[in-house]
């Protein structure tokens, strides 16, 4: 008989692959059609945004390895399971994204004093449009599937597609005003001015990955083991040293439990399992590990607890 976490489970690692394979075609889908606006035109800031979807394909590309491989049970080499791969994942993803920056600012620097201006911008704004429509979509797509599975490289992956989105409407503007006025260095200021906003992004996945691969505590969850507890709080003494870290989709936490000494070692196993349990119901994610340790209680307080009982 398959238990309900497994139930769960599938459907969320089903979503993920799909979500990741859409990403791949998605972007070589997209890379095309900006390579088309690029021809058209002859606009390094449209080559910006085409060398841009390259690093794109190649980053989705490792997000669908980490996606798999994030699914792989946990062995003896990896007691945990493999999840902290996406948070791995991520972090690539904003260094991917820096690099991305990087291509615009070269391609950019050649074109800076150039009286060269470009062709068709009308049609090549257009194809472009289309392009980024597509991007629009897919990185939707990505942050709401990451967001019911708690993936970290599909947010990354959604946010990496988002830093396209905002780097090609920003060429559009200065495109037309490359059009308005006939001053060809726009083209290359503007996009040294999308380099600019993209390493923010990719800066700001690098920070927030390195937070999770270097364990730091879960606040939103510890809230909601504390929640749980307190409602059996009448079946214990207290719990202190709670720990908790993040791999992955997974949260890992442990804690000391304080328990009348009187207790049978069935009794306190079975009060664990009951907390532990409830836990999983309500955070299905979350695995939690209580430290059992017996306490002494005074008589006096054996009666006020039966007063009240």
């Amino acid at each position: 008989m398959k238990s309900p976490k497994s139930n769960q489970t599938k459907p969320i690692l089903m979503r993920k692959k799909q979500a990741a394979l859409l990403a791949v075609f998605g972007g070589v889908a997209v890379l095309c059609i900006k390579l088309v606006a690029y021809f058209v035109s002859d606009s390094v800031a449209l080559l910006s945004d085409a060398l841009e979807s390259i690093v794109n394909i190649a980053a989705s590309g490792l997000m669908l390895f980490s996606v798999w491989l994030s699914e792989k049970p946990a062995d003896d080499s990896h007691n945990y399971g493999h999840q902290k791969i996406e948070d791995i994942s991520c972090m690539l993803e904003g260094v991917f994204i820096i690099v991305a920056a990087l291509l615009i600012v070269y391609a950019a620097a050649g074109r800076l004093f150039s009286e060269v201006l470009p062709m068709q911008l009308s049609l090549a704004i257009g194809i472009s449009m289309g392009a980024t429509a597509l991007n629009g979509v897919l990185s939707w797509f990505l942050a709401r599937t990451a967001r019911k599975s708690g993936s970290a490289a599909l947010e990354g992956d959604s946010k990496h597609l988002l830093s396209d989105v905002i780097s090609s409407a920003g060429v559009w503007v200065g495109l037309f005003i490359v059009g308005l006025t006939g001053w060809a260095p726009i083209d290359a200021i503007l996009a040294f001015v999308v380099a600019a906003l993209i390493v923010r992004m990719g800066l700001g996945l690098v920070s927030k990955s390195c937070q999770h691969l270097m364990d730091n505590s879960c606040k939103e969850e510890e809230a909601k083991i504390r929640e749980v507890l307190l409602r059996h709080k009448f079946r214990f003494i207290d719990f202190h040293d709670m720990k908790t870290r993040r791999n992955g989709n997974m949260v890992f936490a442990e804690l000391h439990l304080s328990v009348d000494g009187s207790l049978s070692v069935n009794e306190a196993h079975d009060l664990t399992d009951h907390l532990e349990e409830e836990l999983k119901g309500e955070m299905p994610n979350a695995c939690l590990t209580i430290h059992v340790e017996p306490k002494k209680v005074p008589a006096s307080s054996k009666n006020k607890k039966s007063a009240t009982t």
